[in-house]
């Protein structure tokens, strides 16, 4: 011990720094808003999917899995009952709770955990430079979507850490250092590739050095494992997730193909490419202008894949050949994502998966071997731009503080669903333990849309089920619904339906109603 310790006390000491430095910016973001991380309050917030996610994870805790089914439009699972996507990206929210207890600010401590676990184990296997080490701290202070995601009840930051170990464990291994390091690079991208599917890229990395090793036989099994990766989420979304109110990808492009059709699939795929480009191009320039979150994260993207091609190119010229595979293959992951986000997701959604791979951009930039910093000064003055400057946008941006007005309203419906309702325990799961959302209500008088306050949902009794649901949905299929609680805005024509029906009024408001379904 006293010769590790003697050998590796720098990079230990230095480690230990770094891995504050989530922390210190969480605390920071708080303080800049005159509050503490203490504060933080997950139904203060208007981002729904924070929900789902929380209560999901609430339910697998307290029995194992939900025991009411988690959808859209009443889908569920044709097993046990998660939503539409994989049940496998909580699992580190599901380890931290079996060990500190689960409650409203437990994502927030696990997501702090686990970006300072990914900064001690990045500087601990990289060894970077001081001078690196102010560039990543730079980068990171200024790239705030690392602290907002970290302070709210999104799993993002599971799959940055990971993203982040996967950088420094490629790094290793191209230095040459470190047995074992392919084998772990395999074991987590296939881990992050069954909790998001577009992370069976980083599986390619992998392969492709198992192959210069073992040539056939490392085909072999390098195939073996990208087969039963990709079976394996095929598997979990067939089974365990619900289906979303539209498809989660748009796979219209390969009808032409599975029809024999090839040149009309090319054709095709070009003109989604360009039609989808401008709008993605539009987008860009609407977030240089006004700070739009989604054009936003999308010229941070391009400019974060134009310095990690520039720096291939270097590279190359430099005959830096480790540097050049880490920083090339980067630029690979972001072209197909780019590329995916084109042809199969819808623009604001995929936005949000780009972010995955920027935070791996903001590490690989800060060890890029320069003189002048010139690359971290336009990254970290762009960032600035874009995610403070122009982060306006209260929906965005605002990390979701407690107020007396929501915590009472919470804790009177806590108080209401205890008494209220009661989680059946046979024949689970079960419709009777689902709690219908209608997200929003259209006024009939012309008076707009009015959403649901659907963060009551928070205090729903451990177990229950959620499934949103539309409200077309709602009123054609009133007299069938199978669950058996429906939550809708008060003094809505919906409310009206309830009434007429004879349905039980479980409690209300003044802004939000939940009925029993008879």
């Amino acid at each position: 011990m006293k010769k590790f310790l003697r050998d590796n006390g720098r990079v230990l000491a230095q480690a230990a720094g770094m891995a504050l430095l989530p922390l210190l910016c969480a605390l920071a973001a708080c303080a800049l808003e005159g509050r503490s991380l203490l504060e933080v309050y997950l139904p203060a917030s208007e981002w729904n999917d924070e929900l789902f996610y929380y209560k999901q994870v609430e339910g697998i805790l307290a029995h194992g899995y939900p025991y009411g089914y988690f959808g859209f439009n009443e889908s569920h699972a044709l097993q046990l009952s998660f939503a539409a996507w994989s049940p496998v990206l909580v699992l580190p929210w599901v380890l931290f709770g079996l060990v500190f207890g689960w409650g409203l600010q437990s994502p927030v401590f696990c997501n702090i955990l686990l970006m300072t676990l990914a900064m001690f184990l990045f500087v601990l296997l990289v060894k970077p430079s001081w001078k690196q080490l102010g560039l990543l701290a730079l980068l990171y202070s200024v790239f705030t979507p690392f602290t907002r995601y970290m302070l709210s009840g999104m799993p993002e930051v599971i799959c940055f850490s990971l993203m982040i170990l996967y950088l420094a464990l490629m790094t290793r291994y191209l230095e040459g250092k470190g047995r074992g390091v392919l084998a772990a690079l395999f074991v987590l991208a296939a881990g992050m590739t069954l909790m998001r599917p577009y992370l069976i890229l980083m599986l390619l990395f992998p392969m492709g050095a198992l192959i210069r090793q073992k040539k056939w036989a490392g085909a072999a099994l390098s195939a073996l494992i990208f087969g039963l990766t990709a079976g394996a989420y095929g598997g979990i979304k067939h089974y365990l997730g619900a289906a979303y109110f539209t498809p989660l990808f748009q796979t219209g492009w390969l009808e032409p193909f599975a029809q024999g059709h090839i040149l009309a699939g090319l054709k095709g795929i070009l003109v989604k490419l360009f039609y989808e480009g401008r709008t993605f191009l539009a987008l860009t320039l609407e977030g240089l202008r006004s700070g739009i979150a989604e054009g936003a994260v999308f010229a941070a993207f391009l400019l974060l894949l134009a310095l990690l091609v520039w720096q291939s190119v270097q590279d190359f010229r430099r005959g830096r050949k480790s540097a050049l595979i880490r920083n090339g293959y980067l630029a690979f992951c972001y072209l197909s994502m780019l590329a995916a986000i084109l042809l199969m997701y819808k623009m604001k959604e995929g936005s949000k998966h780009l972010l995955t791979f920027m935070a791996a951009g903001i590490f690989a930039v800060s060890l890029m071997e320069t003189r002048f910093y010139k690359k971290t000064v336009i990254l970290g003055l762009v960032c600035v731009y874009l995610f403070s400057v122009k982060a306006v946008s209260a929906y965005d941006y605002q990390i979701p503080f407690r107020n007396p007005e929501r915590v009472r309203q919470v804790e009177a419906w806590r108080e209401t669903f205890a008494r209220e309702m009661t989680l059946e325990t046979e024949g689970v799961p079960s419709f009777e333990n689902v709690v219908i959302w209608v997200f929003a209500e259209t006024d009939p008088a012309g008076g707009g849309t009015r959403l649901t306050d659907w963060q009551i949902l928070y205090a729903l009794p451990e177990g229950f089920g959620i499934s949103c649901c539309e409200e077309t949905y709602v009123r054609e299929h009133f007299e069938s619904l199978q669950s058996r609680y429906l939550t809708v805005p008060a003094g809505g024509e919906l409310q009206r339906m309830c009434k007429e029906a004879g349905w039980e009024l479980l409690g209300e408001d003044g802004s939000v109603c939940v009925y029993r379904i008879k």
